[in-house]
């Protein structure tokens, strides 16, 4: 008989052999154990049993779902109006689509449960905290395209596509930094300061990269002593150590908007490429929303190319689930 439960503490081993069982992707870490899942998921402080629910068929675990939320806007709690579906997979079976659909129904009304009233499918920023470095890539991406199974359970339970992303990757063994004239003025009146694991700025950045080494680089006008453009790496794993060369995922690139278009992201990226290549990295990866053609044609231009892409799916069911779109891959969902 199939039924359904919370999450219980001898699940791990049997949710880590319902991972391993999946199609090879990409962006999915193979093999999964159950200490990378305790330290990418489980070991959240916010994480909640009751939001992973397990399938079991006499009482043998044959899929799960993992429904979680985001936080508020000042970043020290959970913000429980919005809510999405993180992971779905189960066991390749006859009736694979048809649990896909039960646990997908029961990840949504275990949202509803807790007061969201906007209900997405994939996880992406702010909604990012569980499986870094174990799905997507230097971010979380949404669904990826290659996860058919709950992109196609999404499809028959009246899901939209709501955003897409775009996933870059630059080979470092072979690129070239700029050295054309705006950059040359920068290197004169600017400085580059390295930060290696900075501090989280509020509960929800340390939820999120608690447990990752981050490397924070800022370019600093020297005379007005102004920071003027930041970015931050983190090394991909253990999902990296499966794609066999070492990556650096790059996220939150930010310039002023007074010192945009003099050359200021890439002279800063290509030196901290530099650094990073120096210490071994052979591949950088980024993310960013499909409909950013500013961004896309500027990684293009570094040398990226894109090597996959994610979608994020918003249910469509109910009035209340227009209150949110997220735009960016870089920016908060905002309603």
């Amino acid at each position: 008989m199939l039924r359904f439960r919370p999450f219980r503490n001898t699940d791990p081993p049997k949710i880590a052999e319902i991972w391993r069982s999946q199609p090879p992707q990409r962006g999915l870490l193979q093999p999964v154990s159950a200490p990378l899942l305790e330290h990418a998921v489980f070991s959240k402080m916010h994480f909640d049993r009751n939001g992973l629910i397990v399938a079991t068929r006499d009482d043998v675990p044959v899929g799960f779902v993992h429904a979680g939320f985001g936080p508020d806007e000042t970043g020290a709690d959970l913000d429980k109006s919005i809510g999405t579906t993180v992971m779905l997979m189960v066991r390749d079976e006859k009736d694979s689509a048809a649990l896909a659909d039960e646990l997908l129904a029961a990840s949504e009304e275990y949202l509803r449960s807790q007061g969201a009233t906007v209900i997405y499918a994939g996880g992406i920023k702010p909604l990012n905290s569980f499986y870094l470095g174990l799905y997507g890539g230097s971010e979380i991406p949404g669904v990826l395209r290659s996860n058919k199974l709950l992109c196609e359970a999404c499809a028959r339970r009246d899901y939209v596509e709501s955003a897409k992303v775009s996933i870059f990757q630059c080979d470092l063994v072979h690129f070239h930094p700029s050295v054309s004239r705006k950059v040359r003025q920068l290197r004169r009146s600017t400085a580059i300061r390295e930060t290696l694991d900075p501090p989280a700025a509020n509960w929800w950045e340390a939820c999120v990269w608690g447990s990752q080494l981050r490397d924070y680089f800022q370019l600093t006008d020297k005379a007005s002593q102004q920071v003027v453009a930041t970015t931050s790496f983190w090394d991909v794993q253990p999902l990296s150590a499966s794609w066999g060369v070492c990556t650096a995922g790059m996220c939150d690139l930010y310039v002023e908007p007074d010192w945009r278009r003099r050359g200021c992201a890439t002279y800063l990226l290509c030196e901290a490429f530099r650094l990073l290549r120096r210490r071994g990295v052979g591949t950088v990866e980024a993310q960013t929303m499909s409909t950013n053609e500013a961004a896309i044609a500027f990684y293009k231009q570094l040398g990226f190319v894109e090597v996959d892409h994610g979608v994020v799916f918003r249910k469509d069911a109910s009035p209340l689930n227009d209150l949110a779109q997220p735009t960016s891959a870089a920016i908060p969902i905002t309603r």
